[in-house]
């Protein structure tokens, strides 16, 4: 099978062969559920939020007018979607968190893949007890690739306010692994 853009995809939709749709589906189902998980901490409402998402994407596919790249549109909409579901919830707004040293390179520890299951499945467990704001920013920074500028759209925030949260996620990812001894495991 060819290997089809975004783009290509978008513009097939476009012209009517609405089930090639589906190929976008399939390419960002596995980095969207994990962060939608992460921020509602509910994997069932991820579930339903990230179809809620497919479901808009779909709708507003004639929108799309390729100025961004596809993934950024698209993680905007599951950002936006899910602070939604959240406020809706009337959740807490998180404290902030005191920075401290750097005693583990979170870098590394996030963008290398993960042989160890027990070590993903720790790193998951870390992210899931962030409030959602950092872990979904860690998650897109980390997990998605995305650069500052593209979190940036995607949060609808200023790329400096995206580097001051990453910062302060970074410091209390950190803090949590120092909180609850857990340096001897992710090291």
């Amino acid at each position: 099978m060819i290997n089809l853009t975004d783009n290509e995809i978008i513009d097939s939709v476009k012209k009517g062969n609405t089930a090639d749709f589906a190929l976008l589906v399939d390419r960002y189902k596995n980095k969207a559920f994990p962060m939608l998980k992460r921020m509602l901490k509910n994997e069932q409402e991820a579930e339903e939020v990230l179809q809620d998402c497919f479901l808009k994407s779909f709708q507003s596919i004639n929108g799309f007018r390729a100025e961004s790249k596809f993934s950024t549109w698209f993680y905007k909409i599951v950002y936006n979607t899910a602070l939604t579901k959240l406020s809706g919830q009337k959740r807490k707004t998180e404290n902030e968190m005191a920075s401290l040293e750097d005693e583990i390179n979170l870098a590394d520890i996030l963008n290398n893949e993960v042989e160890n299951e027990d070590l993903s499945a720790l790193i998951t467990r870390i992210l899931e007890a962030l409030p959602a704001k950092y872990s979904s920013i860690l998650d897109m920074f980390y997990l998605c690739g995305m650069s500052c500028e593209e979190i940036s759209g995607v949060a609808g925030i200023t790329v400096q306010n995206v580097k001051v949260i990453l910062h302060r996620a970074r410091n209390s990812f950190r803090e949590y692994v120092e909180e609850k001894n857990l340096m001897k495991e992710i090291l």
